[in-house]
């Protein structure tokens, strides 16, 4: 209205909407990743892929979310560490969210020497699947003998434990590694 009303009072205004188009372009420029990051925090905030408190992990960095900015969200590594990423960086990654799983899958090997006798590897994984059910908070899935390896027979076992607490799980593998172990010391194994 106001380059209308110019222009009606014979001010050239040719000059002045040149001008005015190149400075919204450059302002437009200037602001798009303040704008990019405020719209990711937008859509952090209504999505909510994670929330502050949740244990996240974003390509090789993982910890806990402090804090969901405008611009940035923050996270404590387990270091300790601040970590700070930018909004649009975030959405534009993979980001898996342990804070609500209720379960945690568990595989490990382990391999016995070659000189074990045959009567031995086909009781190991009866052996193990008593071990891990008498061990609490565990669901046992299956147990192997999967592969003839370089210096050892290897077993492969997959087993859950009820808890997504890291330190659960943690305290439940050390169980069951003692548990094979002395069954294993006890069978000659």
């Amino acid at each position: 209205v106001l380059l209308v009303i110019l222009e009606n009072l014979g001010v050239n205004v040719t000059t002045l909407i040149a001008s005015l188009g190149v400075g919204g372009i450059a302002i437009g420029l200037a602001t798009q990743n303040i704008l990019s990051d405020l719209f990711a925090s937008l859509s952090i905030l209504l999505d909510k892929p994670f929330e502050v408190g949740h244990f996240i992990i974003v390509g090789e960095h993982l910890g806990t979310v402090e804090r969901i900015g405008l611009k940035t969200t923050r996270l404590r590594s387990l270091s300790g560490e601040l970590l700070v990423f930018g909004n649009n960086d975030l959405l534009y990654s993979r980001i898996r969210n342990y804070t609500h799983f209720w379960e945690r899958r568990v595989v490990f090997v382990f391999g016995v020497l070659y000189s074990t006798r045959s009567e031995q590897l086909k009781r190991i994984p009866v052996m193990v699947r008593e071990i891990i059910e008498n061990v609490g908070q565990t669901r046992f899935d299956r147990a192997h003998f999967k592969e003839f390896g370089d210096f050892s027979l290897n077993y492969e076992v997959v087993y859950y434990v009820l808890s997504p607490d890291y330190t659960v799980y943690m305290d439940i593998q050390e169980k069951i590694n003692l548990g094979i172990f002395e069954a294993f010391e006890n069978e000659g194994i």
